[in-house]
């Protein structure tokens, strides 16, 4: 059920496919991720990796560096690829490529950046986090992207994944 508040966030989004290129980097078993608002009823928020939208005339991996340093701050440099994921809803269609990532500088600390499609006022992005995979199963599913939601270790997220939407 969206709101008006919800419907003028997600606007951006909604109606058109999107490719989208996030980064999974784990750090004492514990995985980086962002709290999205908007996406889910009541305020509940929703804990995803880093990443956002391709543009045209970059190559995936600057898009996945881009992507990192707006949300996060941090340099990467892009590893290996690990899952795709197709998403859809009534009104959001995605393709998501995952990837492990490495910071540049082992010693930096990420922070909450920003997400420049959207006003400083009307942010998706709430709250950065290393969250432990013992935390994340702890969560309500809805609230973990799909391809977080069995994790068990750090390891796991290691081990490639399709996942087509049904």
């Amino acid at each position: 059920m969206s709101t008006p508040f919800t419907s003028n966030l997600l606007g951006a989004y909604t109606n058109q496919v999107r490719v989208r290129v996030c980064g999974l980097l784990v750090h004492d078993g514990a995985v980086l991720l962002t709290a999205h608002r908007g996406l889910l009823p009541d305020g509940a928020l929703f804990w995803s990796p880093p990443g956002g939208g391709w543009q045209f005339g970059e190559s995936v991996q600057e898009c996945l560096q881009r992507e990192f340093r707006e949300e996060t701050g941090l340099t990467i440099i892009p590893g290996r690829f690990l899952h795709l994921h197709e998403f859809g809803s009534d009104q959001l269609q995605a393709l998501e490529l995952f990837f492990a990532v490495t910071p540049t500088d082992p010693q930096a600390l990420p922070q909450l950046g920003t997400d420049p499609e959207h006003a400083a006022d009307a942010q998706l992005l709430t709250k950065l986090a290393f969250l432990p995979t013992r935390q994340l199963v702890k969560l309500p599913p809805q609230q973990v992207h799909p391809v977080l939601r069995h994790i068990i270790s750090p390891d796991d997220l290691y081990i490639p994944q399709i996942r087509f939407r049904l």
